[in-house]
């Protein structure tokens, strides 16, 4: 059993930071690739940023004000987010493929999300 577990969401003034981390835990052999993805009430689930072994992406609406790594020894994510705005405020959920057998057969899994609201 695999488990995603976001943390680091919160309250904070527009122009402030925050950093997001996302653990998995569980039978994990490898991780091959990460995102961040963000969803407002109503709205479609947006991808935000992500990370493989060699290469970040961002969304065009981020860029340059969000940085996504990743702790390959600890299984964590993170996403720091700085110059943040109120259109940043939804809840961020993170996403990993994975390999559990070491066969390199990758499994989707989701974690349960964390509200960041940004007030102006």
């Amino acid at each position: 059993q695999v488990q995603l577990v976001e943390s680091g969401g919160g309250l904070v003034h527009a122009g402030g930071s925050l950093r997001l981390s996302c653990a998995a835990s569980g039978s994990i052999f490898s991780i091959n690739t990460w995102d961040w993805y963000r969803q407002v009430p109503g709205k479609q689930r947006e991808w935000v940023a992500g990370i493989s072994r060699g290469d970040t992406n961002y969304a065009d609406s981020v860029k340059g004000r969000f940085t996504i790594t990743r702790d390959n020894a600890k299984n964590t994510m993170y996403l720091q987010m700085n110059s943040l705005k109120p259109e940043d405020t939804a809840v961020y959920y993170c996403y990993a493929d994975l390999d559990t057998s070491g066969y390199g057969t990758l499994q989707d899994y989701w974690g349960q999300g964390t509200q960041v609201t940004v007030s102006s």
